[in-house]
């Protein structure tokens, strides 16, 4: 097979084989991989209409493109592989329990708990943990991810178990598919009055995805219009058997606003761990876990919440959150009170690390605050040029002379801050699905965690920005900067008011659609002779209306003899006439057009903006 040859450089070509590149890799690191030189791959993607070039991120459909050019099978890492690399470089790893048999302790369950929005599961979490969060929930809506650890007593003895409340709205699809990730058993909330709903069959399909058993809680039993035999019946057609019809699930019915059958259901949450799981840990090696939530606190700085996984957390170890590390200067439980130490299964909020750690990422305790940055450097410049990679508009030569055509490219920019990582990274994901159509795009330039600073305003400024604040308000002289730089903030605390009203800025955006609306016609009966002003046609209105704003066409034996014409005077007998309506005579002057005889016909019409769906 001959090489094949750009700009004078000879380029090998593979034989199928892989080459494996990490997450926002350059054409630098492929060319190095394949041993070719960079400047070529740059020719050739040129060559292909990509323009790239040898030091930028480059996407992963980039390479696709370079790879089947050059006969590769090029596979972009994924960021648990990335990562499961990047700690074996320094002698570590993530997700193993240290040690034998005998050092492993059994370990509460965790628990998430799912279902569709309105039928009940922070109510349900509330009256399990006595603690009231729906009513400071915007919309009725939870939209964070918290951890908690409540008790129970199970044939005479205290069995703890770990909550993880994911959020409702569907927008969260990205959140409640990690809460089933750190799970071990999920318990479907279904409202006894509603019965299975969309986001039902959504969560219940998490579950089954990440392979955690399932108790169903059937929820508000105390309704008049209750039907929990309905509920049994609809989950039975997706696979869900309850035990009294001789399946495995276990069905509880239960009223969180009454408080009834709760031990039952956290008994039901034991028995299945018993039954199902071999849920154990090694409390004695460093911990290891998952970042639950993250948020940026005025006070404390960065602020975890962290699930141990194995090992023990305890204040003083070095971790790594992410792409932030720290020393572990405090940790609090879910009621805010110190605590020394955080076991297997234990959620906890620490506080000392650089920075805010991703919902979802994992943490690891490593030997020292040296080795902790070092992680920690290499986790952000990888997740850095992965995002630029991202970020990247593909730009084609066919795009870049389109857009030189047409001027400028219409593109909304936004800047994403929130209070918790989670938010911000489900409203991105939210957004990037809004779809209008190939002529408006949306780009999220960037997203952060915390208070709207003049950092962000500066970037807006520079690059036509719209900053959107989900939960949080600018701080120090940013307002003032905004208004001085004519940058616009949109601030929001329920995520579907977001999504609906970017997706109409989105809309607006977009070039208008016109139609044409026929007003009406008139047949010229007469001509009339002005040496002032050209000749008047002298008309009946036969169908509609003319009206003198509108447009005009005249039409000669059926056929379009000159268009897009403009009435230049319209007469009802001596006085000027807006319109004119059928059955009724006028006298009308088509501006600039004198090639008028009697028999032809004037059409008038109107162009009309049609809303777009």
């Amino acid at each position: 097979m001959q090489a094949p040859t750009i700009g004078g450089v000879r380029v090998r070509k593979g034989d199928g084989e892989t080459v494996k590149l990490p997450r926002g890799a350059s054409l630098t690191d492929f060319a190095e991989r394949i041993g070719v030189d960079a400047a070529a791959l740059v020719q050739m993607l040129f060559s292909l209409g990509e323009m790239v070039t040898a030091t930028e991120s480059v996407n992963d459909e980039t390479f696709e493109l370079l790879g089947e050019e050059l006969n590769y099978v090029v596979q972009v890492v994924s960021p648990e592989d990335e990562d499961r690399e990047l700690l074996e470089g320094f002698d570590l790893e993530f997700g193993a329990d240290e040690g034998d048999e005998s050092d492993l302790v059994v370990r509460p369950p965790v628990v998430t708990v799912m279902g569709h929005v309105d039928h009940g599961k922070t109510k349900l979490l509330d009256a399990l943990r006595n603690a009231n969060v729906v009513d400071k929930e915007a919309g009725g809506i939870t939209q964070h991810i918290g951890a908690y650890q409540v008790s129970a007593e199970v044939d005479g003895d205290e069995r703890r178990i770990t909550f993880i409340d994911t959020p409702g709205h569907e927008a969260f699809t990205a959140m409640r598919a990690r809460g089933a990730q750190a799970t071990d058993i999920a318990i479907l909330v279904v409202a006894a009055d509603d019965g299975v709903m969309p986001q039902t069959v959504e969560a219940l399909n998490h579950a089954k995805a990440a392979g955690v058993p399932i108790v169903v809680a059937v929820n508000k039993i105390d309704k008049p219009d209750a039907d929990p035999t309905k509920v049994r019946g609809q989950l039975t057609e997706y696979g869900l058997v309850p035990e009294e019809y001789g399946g495995d699930s276990m069905f509880v019915d239960v009223s969180a606003k009454s408080e009834l059958n709760l031990d039952k259901l956290l008994e039901a949450v034991v028995l299945t761990a018993d039954a199902s799981l071999d849920l154990r840990a090694n409390p004695t090696q460093d911990a290891q876990g998952l970042v639950v939530e993250a948020h940026l606190d005025r006070g404390r700085g960065p602020v975890a919440t962290v699930l141990v996984q194995r090992g023990t957390l305890r204040v003083g170890d070095s971790i790594v959150a992410g792409a932030g590390y720290g020393r572990v200067r405090a940790m609090l439980d879910e009621h805010g009170e110190n605590i020394t130490e955080a076991y297997p299964s234990r959620p906890a909020m620490v506080l000392g690390l650089t920075a805010v750690p991703g919902a979802g990422q994992n943490f690891i305790v490593v030997e020292d605050d040296r080795m902790a940055r070092q992680i920690a450097e290499k986790r952000e410049s990888r997740e850095r040029a992965a995002m630029q990679a991202k970020r990247r508009v593909r730009r084609t030569l066919e795009d870049f002379m389109a857009s030189m055509e047409k001027g400028e490219s219409q593109e909304l920019n936004l800047i994403l801050k929130g209070d918790v990582s989670g938010s911000v990274e489900a409203l991105e994901d939210a957004l990037s699905q809004i779809d209008v159509g190939d002529e408006v795009s949306l780009r999220v330039i960037d997203r952060g965690v915390g208070a709207i600073t003049e950092t962000n305003v500066d970037l807006a400024a520079a690059s036509d920005a719209i900053i959107i604040g989900f939960n949080v308000r600018p701080q120090g002289k940013a307002t003032e900067m905004a208004d001085k730089e004519g940058v616009e903030i949109r601030y929001y605390s329920v995520i579907y008011q977001a999504i609906e009203e970017i997706e109409a800025a989105l809309k607006g955006m977009l070039k208008p659609i016109y139609e044409e609306s026929v007003l009406g016609q008139a047949e010229i009966r007469n001509i009339f002779r002005s040496s002032k002003i050209g000749n008047i046609a002298g008309c009946m209105v036969t169908s509609g209306l003319l009206r003198r704003n509108a447009k005009a066409r005249l039409l000669r034996d059926g056929k379009i003899v000159a268009d897009n014409l403009d009435l230049a005077s319209l007469k009802r007998e001596k006085d000027d006439a807006s319109e004119v309506r059928e059955g009724f005579e006028c006298g009308l002057v088509l501006k600039n057009y004198q090639n008028i005889e009697i028999g032809d016909i004037v059409e008038s019409f109107e162009m009309r903006e049609i809303a777009r769906s």
